[in-house]
């Protein structure tokens, strides 16, 4: 099965050498699955001729927000559509939870609570989730084809399904403990709290769920469809 990993930012410079950057995490954490992949770097306008031209689509983090006015958000939300009504599984992380909520009639804001970062506890419909976190945009209304499956006491939307077509995550199953370390020093001092950064550090090493997600994210893609 072909995943199409629809990149729309790059890990920070300092980073992506030692820990890869986004599309490199995405495959480490889904190749025992049984996938094959193809990137299409859709932030610097390079998109996939087809939404057929791959199995599934996976759309990653991103500095970017949703509601910016970008050459690609455009384009992109048009072929989440189009994916969405071909019945072509499309997966979303970050940027891409949000940018597929607010393509399909949903509302991302920057959201007025301020950040959450690092270890962050989720209630899912399956239990308690632990997965790092790194964003202070997020859905503030969900379209209305998506069910909530997961939420904490900061995000209320922070997982939604949209029948066996989507399933997005706000937090980053991708993120280890050392890549939210190298992100708090080369792109949290300044920007998050300085007393929220220090929390967030001290809560690093706090065991991750990250795994379970993974499972239900590749289980996701090869669900039967008709």
């Amino acid at each position: 099965m072909l995943i199409g990993i629809l990149q729309t930012g790059e890990s920070p410079a300092d980073l992506r050498g030692e820990m890869g950057d986004y599309p490199a995490m995405f495959e480490k954490l889904l190749a025992p699955y049984g996938f094959t992949f193809r990137t299409w770097k859709v932030m610097e306008m390079d998109f996939p001729e087809d939404v057929k031209a791959a199995d599934g689509w996976l759309i990653t983090g991103s500095r970017f927000g949703a509601y910016e006015d970008h050459p690609f958000i455009k384009p992109l939300e048009d072929f989440i559509r189009k994916a969405y009504d071909a019945h072509v599984p499309m997966v979303g992380i970050c940027f891409g939870h949000q940018i597929i909520a607010q393509a399909l009639g949903g509302k991302v804001e920057k959201f007025a609570g301020g950040w959450s970062v690092g270890p962050t506890e989720y209630e899912f419909d399956n239990g308690k989730v632990v997965m790092n976190a790194w964003h202070q945009d997020q859905v503030t209304e969900k379209p209305a084809g998506a069910e909530c499956i997961g939420r904490s006491d900061f995000c209320e939307n922070a997982a939604l399904v949209y029948d066996t077509r989507a399933f997005t995550v706000q937090a980053h199953p991708e993120f280890a403990d050392d890549f939210v370390g190298g992100l708090i020093e080369t792109r949290g001092k300044g920007v998050v709290p300085d007393a929220l950064l220090a929390e967030s550090q001290s809560k690093l090493g706090t065991p991750l769920d990250s795994p379970a997600v993974v499972k239900r994210i590749a289980e996701f893609f090869k669900h039967p469809r008709g």
